[in-house]
């Protein structure tokens, strides 16, 4: 079912996506009528609705046909914790400072080795992309990089819901482009 509504919503009758302006128009690498991507750009960091978008992703993607790319993107956000304040020297801030960018690469690893068991289980092929940066522009230059048939997201983070305090600005991320996207429903 999901497979039939993204045929319809985002392909042309030729069987073509159309392209943000500036950008020249791809066909499709499947044939009209059956959607069956080659390549399924994943971005999912290990949240309720990266779940959400891995189980959709899934459903979509086709063994022996779709390679998934994972693209787990570490917000800019953490660019600053430092622990700055007055009671820490240079040295106690660098050490902090060390200290959380090994915990972020550590459960970036952890995530990115999850995720690819479970889809050579299912019979996927797999490539890890792990970014530093803002969300929806890292998320669009890797879709360019891969050359991405299909971009699956998980939805939008509910307030007080867990996870990290930085959205994905999905205005910039549908507008830039060349392929569709899907975002996962709430589970």
């Amino acid at each position: 079912m999901a497979s039939n509504l993204l045929q319809e919503k985002s392909a042309g009758p030729s069987g073509a996506y159309p392209a943000p302006p500036g950008r020249e128009r791809r066909e499709a690498a499947f044939p009209a009528g059956v959607f069956r991507p080659a390549t399924l750009l994943l971005c999912h960091h290990g949240t309720r609705g990266a779940a959400a978008a891995e189980a959709l992703a899934f459903e979509l993607a086709v063994p022996g046909v779709t390679t998934i790319i994972h693209c787990l993107i570490v917000p800019e956000l953490w660019a600053g914790m430092q622990g700055d304040d007055w009671l820490n020297n240079a040295s106690t801030r660098d050490a902090f400072g060390d200290y959380v960018e090994n915990m972020l690469e550590n459960d970036a690893r952890r995530e990115l080795a999850a995720v690819e068991t479970r889809c050579r289980e299912m019979g996927f092929a797999y490539r890890s992309v792990l970014r530093f940066g803002d969300p929806a522009k890292t998320a669009l230059a890797v879709a360019a990089e891969v050359d991405a048939n299909l971009v699956v997201i998980g939805p939008p983070r509910r307030k007080g819901e867990e996870g990290l305090r930085s959205r994905m600005d999905l205005e910039t991320l549908a507008r830039g482009l060349a392929c569709p996207l899907l975002i996962a429903q709430r589970t």
